[in-house]
Parts: structure tokens; C-alpha cells; sequence
């Protein structure tokens, strides 16, 4: 199965098994959903749900992941079981929370878990159906799970094996972010020395859709080439480089490593050296 689907592919998945997550970010999204979502959909928060909240960022990062079986509780409030045929969206072309969903999903288990090409912009102009206010559905049983399936790094990892030379890192923020002119989230500007900037923007075509996978595979292709295979993802704090991840496995790719601290974890540690190409 393809991790990205279409709109007009959604409309004709049957409906039986079929969840739709709403996986928009930011102020007020909860509104958002309550006054449109596609019909049917259920709303995931991704501050809440998708995130822990961490004491301090310098050790994991913004963003870090929750405890795998309080994520399992959340997919029980959900409806979600194993049968389930997941589809996610967002309002940012999948680069905000819902490849993080993605991410997330499969790596508990789930094989059928689509992320919606374009998102709810691309669903509206398709004419998909639209519905407000909170959906009902019944809780479904908690599944059990002790680790997450997809490679994870951490900053000694990535630390170590650059300076091995046997991985190579993708940093998918603006290419302005990574030279370090300016940083609009953390405290510091700049990039982890050794890693490569693809901006997880390039994985999109000008409407906002993603490049096709041989499109995807042939960039890749030509920006990795000669480069360790060993590849770790990392963004500003494990969100936007779920992005890159998806984009990877639609152009056939292995599923990389996802480094969750990324860059609000490496830039908080003390001793760190940060580099910067202006």
C-alpha cells in the first residue's frame, strides 16, 4: 500500500474499517475541526497526542514521543483497532502532524495508514464531503505494544557516527534555517556539522501535492549519491522530517532513522558544536 492516497482515491475506499484522523496543528485547531472536517473524520491533537510534553527540550527535543502505551490508550479513545484502514490530514500538505501520525501509526504496528495528498485544501477542491460539530463512535480495546517498529536515533547516535563518517544526515528545514541567518523557533541558529540540507519542501510540487515516486526517488538518487546509506532524518523537533520519511518509502526507499530531538534537543546541549553556511 502506498503511504499517500489521494482525494478521489479516498473516495472510493470502502467505508467499512475506514477511519479519517484530522491531524491539523496550531491555535484553535479544535475549533477548526468542530466548525468543518471531512465527514467523518475524528480529531487527533498533535500537541496532545502525537507529543509529550518534555521538562527540558536540551534532553529530547519540543516535541518528543509519548510513552508507547499511552499512545495505545489514545488510539483506544479513538475507535482505532487493528483492522482499521487509517487515512490522516492536515492543513499543511502533510508536513505538519499528519506524516507525524503516519509515523507513528505504522510504527505501532498499523499497515494500512495513508496520509492524504495535499490535505484538507486538496480534499475541498476535489469535492469531497464535509461535515461539522463532534462525531460519535465507540472506544475500542487497548492494543498492546512494548516498542516502537521504525529505527529511532538519539543525539549520542548521530554524534557518534558522524564523526565515524557511516551515516548521513538530512536536515529538512529552510535552507535559511540551516545556514543559520536567522531561527525562528529555537534558541539558536545553525545546523548539526556533517549534515545535509534538503528542505522537506522540495519533496512537493507547486500545487502543494507530492512529487510523484519515481520523481522523488530520481532526487534522492542524485542528492545521496556517493553519501553513506545510513540515513538519519532530523527536522527542528521530529515533526516536519516525518515528512521526509514519508516522501522516502513512497520512492521506495528503506524507512530511515527519525532523530526526534532534531534540532531543539542538539542546539539546547551544552558543548555542542554548531555549525553555520551564510
Amino acid at each position: 500500500m502506498q503511504p499517500i492516497i489521494s482525494p478521489t482515491g479516498l473516495k472510493r475506499l470502502p467505508t467499512q474499517n475506514l477511519i479519517i484522523l484530522d491531524a491539523r496543528a496550531g491555535k484553535d485547531n479544535h475549533q477548526k475541526y468542530l466548525n468543518k472536517h471531512l465527514k467523518g473524520a475524528r480529531f487527533i491533537d498533535p500537541d496532545k497526542d502525537l507529543a509529550e510534553t518534555g521538562n527540558d527540550a536540551a534532553f529530547g527535543g519540543r516535541h518528543p514521543l509519548p510513552e508507547i502505551g499511552k499512545f495505545a490508550e489514545i488510539l483506544s479513545r479513538l475507535g482505532i483497532s487493528e483492522q482499521n484502514h487509517i487515512v490522516v490530514y492536515d492543513d499543511k500538505n502533510g508536513s505538519n502532524a499528519a506524516a507525524r501520525a503516519w509515523w507513528m501509526l505504522r510504527s505501532f504496528g498499523f499497515e494500512k495508514v495513508q496520509v492524504l495528498n495535499g490535505g484538507i485544501q486538496n480534499a475541498e477542491k476535489q469535492g469531497l464531503e464535509f461535515s461539522d460539530g463532534e462525531e460519535s463512535f465507540e472506544k475500542a480495546e487497548v492494543i498492546k505494544k512494548e516498542n516502537w517498529l521504525f529505527p529511532i536515533s538519539n543525539l549520542e547516535d548521530v554524534e557518534n557516527e558522524l564523526i565515524n563518517h557511516s551515516l548521513t544526515v538530512i536536515d529538512v528545514r529552510d535552507a535559511y534555517r540551516y545556514n543559520g541567518k536567522s531561527e525562528p523557533i529555537d534558541l539558536v541558529a545553525g545546523h548539526i556539522p556533517g549534515a545535509i540540507n534538503i528542505p522537506f519542501s522540495e519533496n512537493l510540487d507547486k500545487s502543494g501535492n507530492f512529487l510523484s515516486p519515481e520523481k522523488l526517488r530520481e532526487k534522492y538518487m542524485e542528492f545521496l549519491k556517493e553519501m553513506p546509506e545510513h540515513l538519519i532524518v532530523r527536522c527542528g523537533s521530529g515533526v516536519t522530517a516525518c515528512h521526509t520519511v514519508l516522501a522516502l518509502v513512497y520512492a521506495g526507499f528503506p524507512v530511515p532513522d527519525l532523530y526526534i530531538g532534531s534540532w531543539s534537543e542538539w542546539s539546547r546541549r551544552q558543548g555542542k558544536e554548531i555549525a553555520k553556511e551564510l
